[in-house]
């Protein structure tokens, strides 16, 4: 029903707008005709390779509760996202739900896992893009002075949160006490809820125990999140056609990843697409000057290539192990609130024994 409803509205503003907005379907056309799709095949493979990354830094980050075979969580990965691609972000605890039943660890211990994974896709991603703007010449952007201290501070940021995340590490009990007890001179409940989620990161840093942990985990996070950049630049690059494309800066492509990133953090079902196509070409048409069709072009195929491009793995990989998205997708919300009402509850109780 909510793909239904999307379609229409989607074909209501097309209707609507046809006479308003000058665009030509006929170049939009030709601009995907010309397109370099080798260099779409290989952007794709950049983005399927990343998926085996993050199966391989799965592994590695519950390694001291169980070790597997360094490929083996693979499918989970494949799976979980293609359930996110066609549900929305309600799909994301997919992913720890299915390695919990494939490993029989609790599903506790694969959200901290989750929380940690997140944690290096955030600090990866923010080094990357801080870098990128800060080591580009010149002329790179426009309004060069903005995104050069907004640089400045994700760096600030980043480098807080990584105190912040060993400050936990190192006495994640005294610190959730200490910001339960201030949230709680506003708000009982609110107080016990913060206490319990720094326990839960607390408890998900666990499984980094030393500092080769740290850099291997970190070197993938980096490793994947480079093969995505190329992915993005390479995309670009593929619309010979336009000149503004073809001549794309790695600088550049991260930005439209920024924005892609941005735009899907809110992911409905089918919706959700439109919406990051539009946040992506309304960026690469106001920030490169590049013209509507082609934008729209590049955009749509981003967005193929980066998030879509895994579904039909996806299917078949959930089809050989059985695994229906939808019913996986209802479990693990429903096992994920079971276990935030069970933390919620915990911190109230240890403040009664003692």
């Amino acid at each position: 029903m909510l793909a239904l409803i999307a379609v229409v509205a989607i074909l209501a503003l097309i209707w609507f707008g046809r006479h308003r907005i000058h665009f030509n379907w006929g170049v939009f056309a030709e601009q995907l005709r010309l397109a370099d799709w080798r260099l779409i095949a290989l952007a794709m493979s950049c983005i399927y390779l990343g998926y085996v990354v993050r199966g391989l830094r799965w592994v590695l980050l519950m390694r001291h509760r169980q070790k597997l075979p360094p490929l083996s969580l693979v499918g989970t990965q494949v799976i979980g996202f293609t359930a996110v691609a066609l549900i929305g972000r309600v799909a994301d605890l997919v992913r720890p739900y299915l390695v919990a039943k494939k490993t029989g660890l609790p599903l506790s211990s694969q959200i901290a896992v989750y929380i940690v994974e997140r944690l290096f896709d955030f600090g990866s991603m923010a080094l990357i893009t801080c870098s990128v703007i800060l080591v580009s010449p010149a002329g790179s952007f426009p309004h060069p002075e903005v995104l050069r201290k907004a640089g400045v501070w994700g760096l600030a940021a980043t480098l807080a949160g990584a105190l912040f995340l060993v400050a936990i590490r190192l006495a994640g009990g005294v610190i959730g006490s200490l910001f339960g007890r201030a949230f709680g001179i506003f708000s009982k409940s609110a107080g016990r809820a913060v206490e319990s989620r720094i326990h839960a990161f607390h408890s998900g840093l666990d499984t980094i125990r030393s500092g080769a942990d740290f850099v291997i985990a970190a070197s993938l996070s980096l490793g994947m999140w480079l093969l995505i950049t190329m992915a993005y630049l390479e995309t670009t690059r593929a619309f010979v056609a336009s000149p503004e494309l073809v001549s794309m800066t790695p600088a550049k492509s991260v930005l439209l990843m920024v924005v892609s990133g941005a735009a899907s953090t809110i992911q409905l079902p089918v919706l959700g697409w439109f919406t990051q196509i539009g946040a992506v070409e309304q960026t690469i048409q106001r920030f490169f000057s590049v013209t509507p069709e082609a934008s729209l072009g590049c955009a749509a195929t981003l967005l193929v290539v980066t998030f879509l491009a895994i579904v039909p793995v996806g299917l078949l990989w959930a089809r050989f192990d059985h695994v229906s998205l939808v019913q996986v997708t209802a479990e693990s919300e429903h096992a994920g609130e079971e276990m935030a009402h069970h933390l919620g509850e915990e911190p109230a109780s240890q403040g009664r024994d003692s």
